[in-house]
């Protein structure tokens, strides 16, 4: 039965293959599994729109020891405590099987909470919702193939949290969870991305998918669902090493099984006694937050808008729903096309190329999919990126939105995560 699977599953796989180079899919500019070997170890101050601000140390080396193995790890502190560890492109079978795995635990965090799902909720209706214990930890299998046009994958992460209370908007605790319970739910994911552009780490030109699906099982009360994303970013070369990218991203939330939809049960399960709450705004905003969680019982919640990847100029997780759609454009100008190694002492690679971006994005999202696109927001702004010989992009991005104008530095190019 398996030799049946693998054949199947081939024979899939040559015709996409050759559909992509009959439509004239960009050669390789470069070999497409790097050695090249990199590290950096450095003091991070951060600042996370919607999570909070602090000193991290920040450390990770790319192809150790002439491998394709990274690894990498992180230390917060601040109004974030925590810890965060991975190793990625561990192939179990050279250019063929890769494997990722990684964990993080955040001791502490104070998540800023909007009052409504959707597009509606303003930038000043909002509270800080208290997170204890929040633990991630999982890990991803691919498969690649035809020099890495060709990918499929499969990953399993489980989480837990723990909400412990809510401030306002001044920080000042309104409201503490007595006995508070530990959530649970995990994630199996599958996925496929074709890629026929010219590279696969930094791409300008071609056209590439990816498909995926997030499997969510019914647990501690919650529905059972399955999250479907699918983004297409097209680079159309310009000049000799710039390029314009657009970016066409939709999220969707199709549920199986919804969860516990009645209010007293949800206030019983979530410790939460909005009524001992004695300023009118925040029990609002405190019975708001059972309202979303209904709503998420009831629909699901697809990839949100906001931070470092899509609508840049908002907060982490700013807009959520169950359906999200977003457009985007990115004139990425390299100024440089080199290859000239560079040793700071906390940080070593190669450098291949200088690049700034101007970009504009806009997105909406609703929960029921006849509301999705009666109002969108937008963001526009300037950034700048090195990208190493290792695959590490290291990018700050300025973006400015109607709620102002907020900083971004982050590794990775965005509209990937």
């Amino acid at each position: 039965m398996m030799k049946n699977r693998v054949i199947c599953f081939l024979i899939v796989l040559l015709p996409v293959q050759a559909l992509a180079y009959d439509l004239g899919a960009p050669e390789r500019r470069k070999p497409q599994f790097e050695t090249s070997q990199g590290y950096a170890i450095f003091p991070f101050p951060y600042s996370l729109p919607g999570i909070g601000s602090g000193l991290s140390l920040v450390g990770g080396a790319t192809n150790i020891a002439g491998s394709y193995v990274d690894a990498y790890g992180m230390l917060l502190g601040g109004e974030v405590t925590g810890t965060a560890v991975g190793v990625d492109d561990i192939h179990l079978v050279p250019r063929r099987l890769i494997l990722e795995l990684g964990s993080s635990i955040i001791s502490t965090a104070t998540i800023t909470n909007y009052g409504k799902r959707g597009m509606a909720s303003s930038q000043d209706e909002y509270n800080l919702i208290e997170v204890a214990d929040a633990t991630a930890t999982g890990g991803r299998l691919t498969a690649t193939f035809f020099d890495r046009r060709v990918e499929v994958y499969g990953a399993y992460y489980k989480f837990s949290s723990r909400l412990e209370g809510i401030r306002n908007s001044d920080g000042e605790v309104i409201l503490k969870v007595e006995d508070p319970e530990t959530e649970t739910a995990d994630q199996k994911i599958f996925g496929m991305l074709l890629d026929f552009t010219d590279d696969y780490q930094d791409p300008r030109t071609g056209v590439r998918l990816g498909t995926s699906g997030w499997y969510t099982p019914a647990e501690d009360s919650g529905p059972e669902y399955l999250l479907l994303d699918n983004n297409l970013t097209a680079y159309l070369p310009m000049g000799k090493r710039s390029t314009w990218a657009f970016n066409y991203f939709q999220s969707d939330a199709v549920v199986f099984t919804r969860g516990e939809t009645d209010r007293e049960t949800i206030i019983d399960q979530l410790g939460l006694d909005c009524s001992t709450i004695t300023d009118a705004d925040q029990q609002d905003l405190c019975n708001q937050l059972i309202d979303n969680r209904i709503a998420q019982n009831s629909y699901g919640t697809a990839s949100s808008l906001g931070g470092f990847s899509r609508l840049r100029s908002y907060s982490q997780g700013r807009y959520y729903g169950a359906h999200t759609r977003f457009l985007a454009t990115e004139f990425r100008w390299n100024l440089t096309d080199e290859f000239t190694p560079f040793d700071l002492y906390i940080i070593k690679d190669i450098r291949t190329s200088v690049q700034t971006a101007f970009f504009f994005e806009i997105g909406t999202i609703a929960d029921l999919m006849s509301d999705l696109g009666d109002d969108y927001r937008s963001t526009y702004g300037l950034g700048l990126r090195i990208i190493t010989a290792s695959g590490a992009v290291f990018r700050g991005d300025f973006a400015y939105g109607d709620e102002g104008f907020q900083p971004n530095v982050f590794i990775g190019y965005p509209w990937e995560i």
